[in-house]
């Protein structure tokens, strides 16, 4: 299925003409995916099954979300192709995911602590534990969108790239 036959067409056209706007449509999928499948598996996890404490249903979560957003966010949203660039892609990705799982695992923690002192019963603790964890990551989501766009998987012509590391 292709981007044309999921978007209407008037937003379609905008964004056809913006390669920025597309790439930031395509990366707002890719993380609507990425959200999906880490908020399942810890839902899951720790909500349903009772596998693990929240924070380690978290920490497997985010892990598990982690692999496809930066295959998606690589190829589809940014196009690129090829084998990976250790430096310039691969540290710099999962040093931002590390930076949510961090951020992540603390709001997470502090949500669970907060639902449990106040002896909420278990299903209203794993909701207030996902939107923790939802609220996590976005507050790193547009600052990550700048990142992915003008630094990893920036243009190697691009100009601003060029400032950026000058």
């Amino acid at each position: 299925m292709s981007l044309r036959n999921l978007v209407p067409q008037p937003i379609l056209k905008r964004l056809d003409n913006s390669e920025t706007a597309l790439k930031a449509f395509k990366y707002t999928v890719a993380s609507a995916v990425s959200v999906v499948i880490s908020q399942v598996v810890l839902f899951l996890a720790f909500g349903v099954f009772h596998i693990w404490s929240a924070t380690t249903s978290n920490f497997v979560a985010v892990a598990v979300s982690a692999v496809p957003s930066y295959y998606m966010n690589r190829a589809w949203a940014w196009g690129k192709t090829g084998r990976s660039h250790l430096f310039k892609e691969i540290v710099p990705f999962w040093g931002l995911a590390f930076l949510g799982l961090i951020l992540s695992l603390w709001a997470v923690g502090a949500a669970e602590h907060f639902a449990l002192i106040h002896h909420f019963p278990h299903l209203e603790v794993a909701v207030i534990v996902n939107v923790a964890s939802i609220g996590a990551f976005g507050v790193l989501w547009i600052g990550k969108f700048i990142i992915f766009n003008k630094v990893i998987f920036a243009k190697k012509d691009d100009s601003e790239l060029v400032s950026l590391l000058d």
